[in-house]
């Protein structure tokens, strides 16, 4: 009987530190921008930017004024990455008008009710954003 080989092991992920201060501060430059443009291709008012984020809307308008100097949270810094990945699985899937405007339209399947993807994610926070995420995952096959 023939030895079975073992399956090769997977290179290593490296997993950002999010409980690490300065590990935060290293990414919320480039989170706030990733977040603020995504903002502005999903033409989203000011208040489901602000919930979506996880802050207040003064800090939201702050922020786009880009005069706001502080570090994201973990849980920011979260839900940023998980919105990044729906955006980029999207732009996988659909055509670019298609991809930017699928957010705001009312979505019948189960998983959404009826709502749009951007009150379900608002109203059910990162639980609702990495579901959100994992659905466009699976939808362009990749789960």
């Amino acid at each position: 009987m023939a030895t079975p080989t073992p399956a090769p092991s997977a290179s290593p992920r490296h997993i950002p530190d999010l409980s690490l201060e300065a590990t935060r501060a290293g990414l919320t430059e480039a989170a706030l921008e990733a977040f603020v443009r995504l903002s502005d291709i999903w033409r989203i008012t000011s208040r489901q930017a602000s919930s979506l984020l996880g802050e207040p809307d003064r800090t939201w308008f702050r922020i786009k004024a880009r005069e706001w100097k502080g570090t994201l949270s973990q849980d920011a810094l979260t839900r940023v990455s998980a919105l990044v990945g729906v955006y980029k699985g999207l732009h996988l899937l659909f055509s670019d008008p298609l991809a930017d405007e699928w957010v705001r339209r009312p979505n019948a399947d189960p998983l959404f009710n009826g709502l749009t993807p951007i009150d379900f994610m608002i109203k059910g926070g990162i639980p609702a954003m990495l579901e959100t995420r994992g659905y466009v995952d699976a939808l362009r096959g990749g789960l």
